[in-house]
């Protein structure tokens, strides 16, 4: 076996060809944009870079043909958020060798030791966890737009090297033309109706405000997490320019208290129903596919990110906002599926939100890591 670092056009098209060999025969993928995987590794298109360094291998057999890649990254405003210096590995697929596995892994990690890791995290992503996050475990059904797939083999390469289950990420779905509980709705009525609340969909005329709005109630909203890195505004813009292709406005809403920024629900239509045939290139037959796919509409919508301010939580903000979505969906007739996804089974109020909304399981991942 040869594993070389991806350094020029060749071994980049190598990297993104890897994914494309390993599923041609699984119905159930759907391959990400290479415009999209390529970005990640482009510090003109991810301010990541900025505070953080990454590169990428691929894998050959003795015959020369691709078997494996991964990818590391070091994001220094987390990796001494931890008792080790922690980096990460992500964008890893493997034949179901585990010595290749191996291999990939202990280049990975040679890498990381000799720029100071001492333990490794995977997969993940060098960007935001809303997209290339966690290890597929259960429910291997077609993934929706960022959302990690791969074989159920994975875990098992994962564990015999030596990775353990950190956490585990819920993604559950509700069923968009069936009511919710009556008591989810009785408290959004309620909360939407009090005095001095106001909610907005978003406009990307106003995108600035938005990434302001959404900045302040996310860092407030999230910072008791363990190892919680607030997030700027670069990132927000960066992150709202990418789903603008694909957004509704009118499927994004945001909170008001007496003027305050206080909760925000991020919801696209799931970009992966319009990208599925286009098997990661956007050329130019792509985009007439994409824009065509756009035009008639998809089945499912996925709830990317969500979050309140601590004072306003417990305040059925998040029911409101829901129904304010429901009711902007249910008379288009196009929507089946809402995803939400994915909720850490530390955080137990959004547990507790989607039980409330009559959400049903719909697929596992888990975020593990590796002390060398």
């Amino acid at each position: 076996m040869t594993i070389t670092e991806v350094t020029d056009k060749a071994t980049e098209k190598a990297f993104l060809d890897t994914a494309r060999r390993l599923y041609e025969n699984d119905q159930k993928w759907v391959c990400p944009l290479d415009n999209d995987i390529s970005a990640v590794f482009d510090a003109q298109k991810n301010n990541f870079h900025q505070f953080g360094k990454c590169t990428r291998w691929i894998l050959k057999d003795n015959s020369g043909q691709l078997i494996g890649r991964i990818a590391a990254f070091i994001n220094n405003k987390k990796a001494f958020n931890y008792e080790q210096t922690t980096g990460g590995v992500g964008f890893f697929e493997c034949i179901d060798d585990q010595n290749a596995a191996n291999l990939l892994f202990d280049t990975a990690k040679s890498w990381l030791t000799e720029n100071g890791m001492q333990a490794m995290d995977g997969p993940i992503n060098f960007g935001e966890n809303d997209t290339y996050w966690g290890l597929l475990i259960e429910g291997f059904t077609p993934p929706s737009y960022g959302m990690n797939y791969n074989p159920a083999y994975y875990k098992a390469l994962f564990e015999n090297y030596g990775f353990a289950t950190m956490y585990e990420q819920i993604t559950n779905h509700v069923e968009v033309n069936k009511p919710f509980p009556e008591r989810f709705e009785k408290i959004a009525n309620w909360v939407a109706q009090k005095p001095g609340y106001e909610f907005k969909h978003f406009k990307v005329s106003e995108i600035e405000k938005f990434a302001a709005d959404f900045i302040e109630i996310y860092n407030d909203g999230w910072k008791d997490f363990d190892n919680f890195a607030p997030i700027n505004y670069e990132t927000i813009l960066e992150s709202f320019g990418k789903m603008k292709a694909i957004m509704d406005e009118k499927l994004i809403w945001f909170a008001y208290v007496n003027g305050e920024p206080a909760s925000f629900n991020i919801v696209l239509p799931d970009a992966n129903e319009m990208l599925k045939p286009l098997k990661g290139k956007l050329d130019t037959i792509g985009k007439l596919i994409f824009l065509y796919r756009r035009w008639k509409g998809v089945k499912r919508m996925r709830a990317i990110v969500m979050g309140t301010k601590q004072k306003f939580q417990n305040h059925g903000l998040e029911s409101a906002l829901f129904t304010k979505l429901k009711y902007y969906v249910l008379p288009l007739k196009r929507y089946d599926i809402m995803e939400l996804s994915w909720v850490g089974d530390f955080n137990d109020k959004m547990m507790s939100l989607h039980k409330s909304m009559g959400a049903t399981f719909g697929n596992k991942h888990a975020t593990m890591r590796k002390i060398f």
